[in-house]
């Protein structure tokens, strides 16, 4: 196979050069103004008179915040699938379909050639911070081996599928990409998750693999089986000598770091973190772990950011990068090539960096706990159930969490956790100091939960239950949600999906 790496380093040297000079605000604006243009003569730009619109603060004040039903009911839902020239003006093809994390509720969200462009914009992104962090990359040596959803995508009417994202994206690789992608269109099809597995492991040792994608959840099952086809040691370098990039998105890492550092021991390849949503890809890691996500400028999205304690107030401040301010939880509001304006997009963040802006992903808006008053974010959470586990030597493979209502008058409200561990199961004892350091955690990382909890206001300590190893794959598999862009919800305020997590690890230990 011809090595296209030293291509892919001019491409970096320009792309680099580009970006490093952007201005935030002014490429922003210059790309809500030609989206503006681009979709006037839809029926949703008519609605909303994008001719008329010169400002930013003329779209804010005319477009209001939506969410995916708002979308669904009121523009998308009497024309489906033929939806071109409703939001967008160009044919939407492909509908990637997305389940909702929390809700379970399946979503078509358009996918229109401009983002199928946008999607490899980011892609190329990624590969230039790769390349500027590691210069003697060798990267398009060998192949790249994504681990998503099946390719199978479903007819809709004439000429329009949907399926997963990843499947819509392998479809629409180009030739280049395409023959250094793994794996075949054979195993890619297979929609049976366990023996897609089995067979992306075995088939995976027998190539040159230099890149690896996925959500860490289901990379680690993956690695597991690959580990038991090598008898090897659990170590990637093992089995994958001229590894170089390993790419994980989609969940809070915290609870997957202390594995994945130890599984590319003795390895050269380095862990970067992105960001995409089905609705669009929002940023890169362009520097080390931790270290902050970059905003993709000019790709054909323009970014808002509302305060999460305003997502709700019917006039919420809507901040642009002209504007921003770090260290505030922002909700993320995508308006984008493929006819979404002003779209909640469910997920929440702060800023580092404001020039250029870096931002850390911190949970979902549905991922806010305040039943009480306690106002938990999905990145405090997330930050106490990890710190909670070091205090006993732990590593927790999975969770989720419940509001528990007082049962009568008098009672204390709090919150139901159920844990699952990786590899054995924890003492009674060591249960033990974990919910105590869990409250511990809570406390210190929220004032509003010490506070309810320190002065009596109807919170009591967080319970912890913990299921066996497996136990929450078994939940996913149960509801058709095992493998690929799938992810276990965190918080859960729909009792009749609590109670079926409930019935598949705690009623079945």
């Amino acid at each position: 196979m011809f090595n296209l790496t030293p291509l892919l380093k001019t491409y970096t040297w320009q792309r680099t050069k580009k970006i490093n000079s952007q201005d935030p605000a002014l490429v922003q604006e210059c790309q809500l103004k030609k989206l503006l243009s681009i979709a006037s003569q839809t029926e949703f730009g008519k609605l909303h008179d994008f001719k008329k619109i010169s400002t930013i603060k003329e779209y804010q004040s005319v477009v209001p915040l939506r969410r995916y039903e708002d979308f669904w009911r009121d523009f998308w839902q009497s024309s489906f699938p033929r939806i071109s020239g409703i939001s967008w003006p160009t044919p939407i093809k492909y509908f990637a379909v997305s389940s909702g994390t929390s809700s379970g509720r399946t979503k078509y969200i358009p996918i229109s050639r401009e983002m199928l462009d946008s999607n490899k914009q980011a892609g190329l992104d990624l590969l230039t911070h790769h390349l500027n962090n590691k210069p003697q990359s060798q990267i398009f040596g060998g192949k790249s081996f994504f681990l998503g959803g099946s390719t199978d995508l479903a007819v809709e009417a004439e000429g329009i599928v949907s399926g997963d994202l990843s499947g819509i994206a392998v479809k629409n690789l180009p030739w280049w990409a395409r023959l250094r992608y793994y794996p075949p269109a054979e195993l890619a099809l297979l929609k049976n998750w366990e023996e897609k597995i089995e067979k992306l492991a075995s088939g995976s040792l027998q190539e040159d693999i230099r890149m690896i994608s996925g959500v860490p959840s289901w990379l680690l099952i993956f690695f597991k089986k690959v580990f038991e086809f090598k008898k090897a040691s659990p170590k990637l370098a093992n089995c994958y000598p001229n590894l170089e990039l390993l790419v994980h998105g989609g969940v809070n890492f915290a609870n997957y770091q202390k594995t994945f550092h130890s599984l590319l021991e003795g390895s050269n390849a380095e862990l970067r973190e992105v960001y995409p949503a089905s609705e669009g890809f929002i940023a890169i890691a362009d520097r080390g772990p931790g270290e902050g996500l970059r905003l993709i400028l000019d790709h054909g999205i323009f970014f808002e950011f509302v305060p999460l304690e305003e997502l709700e107030k019917s006039n919420p401040t809507r901040h642009w990068l002209g504007n921003i301010q770090k260290e505030i939880n922002y909700a993320v509001i995508l308006t984008t090539c493929a006819g979404l304006w002003s779209y909640i997009l469910g997920d929440t963040v702060k800023f580092i960096d404001l020039n250029p802006p870096r931002l850390l992903i911190t949970g979902r808006t549905s991922y806010y706990l305040s039943a009480f008053g306690e106002h938990l974010t999905g990145d405090e959470i997330e930050k106490a159930i990890s710190l909670a586990a070091d205090a006993i030597n732990k590593e927790v493979a999975e969770f989720s969490v419940t509001p528990v209502y007082p049962a009568k008058e008098g009672e204390k409200g709090g919150h139901l956790f159920i844990v699952e561990f990786r590899d054995s199961l924890p003492s009674k004892e060591e249960i033990v100091a974990f919910e105590s350091e869990l409250l511990k955690k809570l406390c210190t990382l929220n004032e509003d939960y010490e506070a309810h909890y320190a002065n009596g206001f109807g919170l009591k300590a967080p319970v912890v239950k913990i299921t066996a190893s497996g136990s929450f794959n078994t939940w996913m598999k149960n509801r058709g949600k095992l493998g690929g862009q799938n992810k276990v919800p965190r918080v859960i305020l729909d009792q009749e999906l609590w109670r079926s997590l409930e019935s598949a690890t705690i009623n079945k230990n």
